[in-house]
């Protein structure tokens, strides 16, 4: 089960979480020479980059990649990538390592192979992954009902091209594989709406019914969830 770290309120929580990530990455890079994490996108996250971006760390030591990216050109709103480059790669740790998730090809299922290929090369397992979770259960961009869930829980490639039943944009997404796979995987939560499925998803039921449970029903990979009040 995971390790719970709870919080009054999201910037509490993205202060603390940064802190242990920055700490986490040090010594990876002080162990192995080198350093990985993969970030979600989405409001919650933002100040825990914020907060990583002022970080003291030999940032040119550290490989930084996606969780998941919509189909979506890199400075369009939706992007996550845009997202990491406006808040966590800028000053210091603009020398990180990144890994887009997003290329020139026309869709995400065309554009798969090469993010594949790309992803080989990062080292593994990632030393750091920190997911979010909608209010559907749906982690990375694993949702239920998709049609590409079943493979994105039980297939063996790192990434998968998923088109969401009602989320816009197909996306690129890691796989369960490849997020049990890192040494240590968060997942970050704040207000009611998500502590209530979170609940719900610590109990015993179908993966694709609640896809976070890929992470919070399994005990080979540690898992930290800070939860936040609001």
């Amino acid at each position: 089960m995971p390790t719970e770290h709870l919080f009054t309120n999201n910037d509490e929580a993205a202060a603390h979480l940064a802190t242990r990530i920055a700490a986490l990455l040090t010594d990876a890079i002080a162990t192995r020479g080198t350093a990985s994490l993969a970030l979600s996108g989405g409001r919650s996250p933002k100040p825990v980059l914020e907060a990583l971006a002022a970080t003291p760390l030999d940032w040119s030591k550290v490989v930084v990649t996606l969780v998941d990216e919509r189909w979506v050109a890199p400075d369009a709103p939706d992007s996550n990538e845009r997202l990491l480059r406006e808040t966590l790669l800028t000053g210091p740790a603009a020398a990180a390592h990144f890994v887009p998730m997003k290329n020139d090809a026309a869709d995400a299922y065309a554009g798969q192979p090469a993010v594949e290929a790309a992803f080989a090369a990062i080292p593994w397992p990632l030393d750091i992954v920190l997911l979010g979770m909608g209010e559907d259960g749906h982690t990375a961009s694993l949702f239920p009902a998709a049609a590409e869930l079943a493979d994105g829980l039980t297939g063996t490639a790192r990434t998968i091209a998923v088109t969401p039943p009602a989320a816009p944009h197909q996306r690129l997404s890691l796989t369960a594989s490849a997020i049990l796979a890192a040494r240590h995987v968060f997942l970050q939560i704040s207000g009611d709406a998500k502590k209530a499925v979170y609940a719900r998803a610590l109990e015993d039921g179908p993966v694709e019914q609640l896809p976070i449970r890929l992470a919070l029903r399994q005990d080979a990979t540690p898992v930290e969830v800070w939860i936040s009040a609001q």
